[in-house]
């Protein structure tokens, strides 16, 4: 069968090579893909826009294409799925409407108070005025949020009332016009993945990603900078009470409305100490980089797990299989990010000899025969061992080879499950970390940055990972 995968980054990547570990599997088109999935045999890479859905729709039907995979949430919340169903072509992706989970965060809250579903006390406001009014009056630390799609980077959590004046000031100058604005939870975030037909759902592994730009969790929020697999916070018993405190209410609601949800159903959870459970986010979509971390540990064949949802037979489908291993992704970005950032860097080190290493493109195009960066986040590595420890010094020992011009990765991904440093110590990083809270400008996709050079600050020290003990507060911020 022959499968089209709409998107171009790390996640993307991640699928189609899932994708293809299938025999049954001959063929994989990605719209428009990248460096990575260009170098895939029985990958072909389509240079057309994700928002033209007409000419994916041309393409998949002239090709026989059996199943179309959204990755992003920007054609999903377009109606990209709504628009190939009408051509008589299978889609995994929420319709435009069940996409609003993601693209509206005040329709998203809406949602679960309908539902039912614990989540932060928060305002959505369409008056600048009205939100400073309101931050006065809850006080600070407190969080804010662009209504609609930000690629991750429309969120600042302010730790003063100044701080979140001037987000207020700053989403409202580069066009957002509805804001939300939302208590700060405190606790540790989890990403919580379900696949759904519209019917019934099955869980996949949870992850942990790593949302700040900073060592321990600090400076501007990213689209992620790493995560790990499973995530060891979420026991046995607290997964059965996000099923029913969380993702039984969703489904539910979501069929009360007459909508018939069929893709992945991504929750951010915050975890408090005392073990409450608040929904911050839903997600329409795979999460990028847990997709990249959770993928390399599934044994059922991914295409035959995205059929059954598509074609409404999830409930007679085989139980999910796992291996019994633990993963961990550490992404490498380009200088400045999430900022302004250059391209064309050329790429080196990109030579795998270690087993259960992979390597995922995000931000990148071939040059020839060589790579070339093309994005904010460039790529992921991610490592399976036995142990969380082993496979982190796999992951950086892989990560310590490559180079380009500008980059930068935190040496901390997975501190939080960590009983020792790593074993390789980091090569000094330029620190991208503003010293006061900022929003960066926001854009679709990492790789539609504007090309500024980014302003480089001293190189630091080798960098200390946060002990256990004494981890970092998190930040109630969405992926």
């Amino acid at each position: 069968m022959k499968i089209l995968v709409v998107g171009n980054g790390g996640r993307e990547h991640a699928l189609v090579w899932k994708l293809l570990e299938s025999p049954k599997v001959s063929k994989v088109i990605c719209v428009p893909g990248n460096g990575g999935t260009a170098a895939l045999e029985r990958c072909q890479n389509l240079p057309m826009r994700v928002d033209d859905f007409e000419g994916i729709a041309r393409f998949a039907n002239v090709q026989g294409v059996s199943l179309v995979v959204v990755g992003p949430e920007v054609p999903l919340a377009g109606g990209i799925t709504d628009f190939l169903q009408t051509q008589d072509l299978k889609v995994f992706g929420p319709t435009k409407t069940g996409a609003q989970i993601e693209s509206s965060k005040s329709w998203a809250k809406l949602f679960m108070k309908k539902a039912g579903i614990p989540t932060a006390q928060s305002k959505t406001f369409i008056d600048t005025a009205k939100a400073r009014e309101y931050i006065t009056q809850q006080g600070a630390p407190i969080v804010v949020k662009a209504d609609g799609l930000a690629a991750g980077k429309g969120v600042v959590v302010a730790e003063t009332i100044t701080q979140a004046y001037g987000a207020v000031d700053s989403l409202w100058d580069q066009g957002v016009r509805k804001l939300v604005v939302e208590e700060y939870l405190t606790g540790q975030e989890v990403s919580v993945f379900a696949v759904t037909d519209g019917l019934t759902y099955r869980t996949l592994l949870t992850a942990q990603d790593h949302k700040r730009i900073g060592e321990g969790d600090t400076g501007e929020n990213t689209g992620g900078m790493g995560a790990y697999s499973p995530a060891p916070l979420v026991t046995p018993e607290l997964m059965q009470r996000i099923e029913r405190e969380v993702l039984d209410p969703t489904l539910a609601e979501f069929q009360r409305q007459k909508i018939t949800y069929c893709g992945v159903l991504y929750a951010g959870l915050m975890i408090s100490p005392q073990g409450d459970i608040k929904v911050l986010e839903f997600n329409c979509r795979f999460g990028d980089p847990e997709t990249q971390a959770i993928l390399p540990l599934l044994e059922t064949p991914l295409h035959q797990l995205l059929l059954a949802c598509v074609e409404q037979k999830l409930a007679d489908f085989p139980p999910i299989e796992w291996k019994e291993q633990r993963s961990v992704c550490v992404v490498a970005a380009s200088g400045g990010y999430p900022g302004g950032f250059q391209k064309g860097k050329g790429i080196s080190g990109l030579e795998l000899e270690a087993e259960d290493v992979f390597i995922f493109h995000a931000g990148t195009k071939q040059k020839g025969k060589d790579f070339v960066t093309d994005g904010g986040r460039v790529l992921g590595v991610t490592a399976l061992a036995e142990d969380f420890d082993s496979a982190i010094a796999k992951a950086y020992r892989t990560i310590h080879q490559i180079d380009f011009e500008g980059i930068y990765y935190r040496p901390d991904i997975a501190y939080r499950v960590k009983s020792k440093p790593p074993e390789v110590t980091p090569p000094p990083v330029v620190d991208p970390t503003p010293e006061a809270i900022k929003t960066p400008e926001i854009t679709e996709e990492d790789s539609k940055t504007e090309e500024i050079p980014p302003t480089p600050s001293p190189a630091s020290e080798t960098p200390s990972i946060p002990e256990e003990s004494t981890p970092p507060k998190p930040p109630a911020t969405p992926d």
